[in-house]
């Protein structure tokens, strides 16, 4: 069980209410830097090494603080850590990987500064195995924005900076950041340069402008397994949820996370301190039931919503990774491997009695049992 202490009359210095049951680091010889993506499935745990290009696959939940990786894509040797292996765009390689998402079988990554998405129809067995379709691209050796580059004009084809991904095993969501839209595709596609089915946040693929109660900056999709919908808005630091995705076709969010309405976009609600109902440069959710997890990543943690919020600016319940919900988030202890504050989490995940975080700013995952 999660370990609580009381903070009252703490000094900034205090710990964190939440105790980490592990912090993982990869494998020793070569530990992660900045990873930003992680998945679960099977028990298979999957993390985007993301500013050294590569993914890890981990053939068992880690229990200590180091393991070696079962497989890597991306590089073709562990101390090889080049945008796209030090080489040319192809089926194996990586820049910048982030969102993930897999089922057992399939294995879906968002290749983020390729400006595609990458899918394994098999679940990939061996270091830099290829990749089997490529979305956003005509060709696994094309990698510009919007395939022609920056200032080109997206279409129901193209990706720019697709930093999100997700699937419910039948569907599939793009979180198309740079184009400030998010892209859904009817089936897992099975073909390179699948054309979108639908797009959410625009009147048209085309499109590229934007406005406050559509995302403007969409860094996460997750979709819930009784169907709700949230996109991560980033620069507006709030989060969008539907109760059901397929309204978000068609009209503006029910809730918001992080902000009264869709007008207002204040970082911290322009307040001198965070508190329980506001976010800086959030980048991810996560579900788990009836409850619901926000990675405040410009303040260092991650908020807990015992319940789904049904009211914009809703406070939050609890917190992860600091001390309280007035402590701000950076601090002086970056590297410290005794310190359980957070620094800068990216991405969270809950898998069975677990919250598993990408502590980003740390290069470590953060494990919580709750």
């Amino acid at each position: 069980m999660t370990e609580v202490i009381n903070i009252k009359d703490k000094n900034q210095d205090a710990q964190p209410i939440h105790k980490t049951s592990l912090f993982f680091y990869g494998d020793e010889g070569n530990p992660f830097l900045a990873p930003r993506g992680l998945y679960v499935v099977n028990n298979k745990f999957i993390v985007a090494d993301t500013a050294q290009n590569r993914v890890f696959i981990f053939n068992k939940i880690p229990t200590a603080k180091y393991a070696k990786p079962d497989v890597m894509l991306g590089q073709i040797n562990k101390t090889n850590t080049q945008r796209n292996g030090g080489g040319e765009t192809n089926a194996s390689s990586l820049l910048y990987p982030s969102g993930i998402w897999g089922d057992g079988s399939k294995l879906i990554v968002a290749d983020a500064w390729n400006h595609r998405i990458l899918i394994w129809n098999e679940f990939p067995t061996h270091n830099a195995q290829p990749a089997d379709v490529v979305v956003g691209q005509p060709t696994m050796q094309n990698n510009l924005p919007n395939v022609e580059g920056v200032g080109s004009k997206p279409s129901a084809k193209n990706l720019y900076w697709p930093y999100g991904v997700w699937s419910d095993g039948k569907h599939l969501w793009i979180a198309d950041t740079g184009n400030r839209r998010v892209l859904f595709y009817s089936a897992i596609p099975t073909e390179n340069y699948k054309a979108a089915d639908k797009v959410i946040g625009k009147n048209n693929f085309e499109e590229k402008d934007y406005e406050s109660e559509n995302a403007v900056w969409p860094y996460s999709v997750k979709v819930s397994a009784d169907g709700m919908l949230a996109i991560t808005d980033t620069q507006y630091y709030r989060v969008l949820i539907w109760r059901n995705y397929k309204d978000a076709f068609t009209k503006t969010a029910d809730v918001i996370i992080g902000q009264p309405d869709l007008n207002s976009c204040g970082q911290n609600q322009y307040q001198l301190k965070p508190s329980a109902n506001v976010l800086n440069w959030c980048y991810d959710v996560c579900f788990k039931n009836s409850a619901m997890f926000v990675v405040d990543t410009g303040n260092s943690r991650i908020l807990q919503f015992n319940k789904i919020p049904s009211v914009n600016n809703q406070y939050a319940n609890d917190l992860f990774g600091n001390i309280n919900f007035e402590t701000t988030g950076e601090h002086l202890e970056v590297g410290n491997e005794n310190s359980e504050k957070l620094y800068w989490p990216f991405a969270a995940i809950s898998y069975q009695n677990k919250l598993i975080v990408a502590d980003t700013g740390n290069h470590r995952i953060a494990f919580y049992e709750i």
